[in-house]
């Protein structure tokens, strides 16, 4: 558990330093594009990075070939949860456009996390299930 709760930790630093590069990105796209087609470079972009952190220094494992075509299939889930959130948040509540994906980021994290860890650890997902090694012997 104390192990899972560093990743977790380390997870929210790599995520506040790939959100902070994902929001410079977008403000320096914004001005030359349509703001949806900035933040969609801006999230491909921080997405490289994402994997190359989370990987090093998240799950301290190694990065693969295999894991980095992978990687992309955990942040669909992101990105259509911060898309979904960014065009709400814009279209029916008219949050200005340079503070809405901040907003719609936030709410995507525990997915991403989890996510992530399925494909960055190797074995992450039997462990989740079963947390309690088996034990041996007749039992009382």
């Amino acid at each position: 558990m104390r192990g899972q709760l560093g990743q977790i930790f380390r997870f929210g630093l790599v995520g506040a330093v790939n959100t902070g590069t994902f929001f410079v990105i977008y403000l320096l796209l914004h001005p030359w594009m349509p703001y949806f087609l900035a933040y969609t470079l801006a999230f491909l972009l921080a997405m490289v990075g994402s994997f190359f952190m989370n990987t090093y220094f998240t799950y301290r494992t190694k990065p693969t070939w295999k894991k980095f075509l992978l990687f992309p299939l955990t942040n669909i889930t992101n990105y259509v949860i911060q898309s979904a959130g960014l065009y709400a948040l814009v279209t029916w509540a008219g949050l200005d456009t340079r503070i809405a994906p901040l907003v719609a980021a936030v709410v995507a994290i525990p997915f991403t996390y989890l996510l992530s860890r399925k494909i960055l650890v190797p074995g992450a997902a039997a462990a989740a299930q079963d947390p309690e090694p088996a034990r041996s012997g007749t039992g009382a």
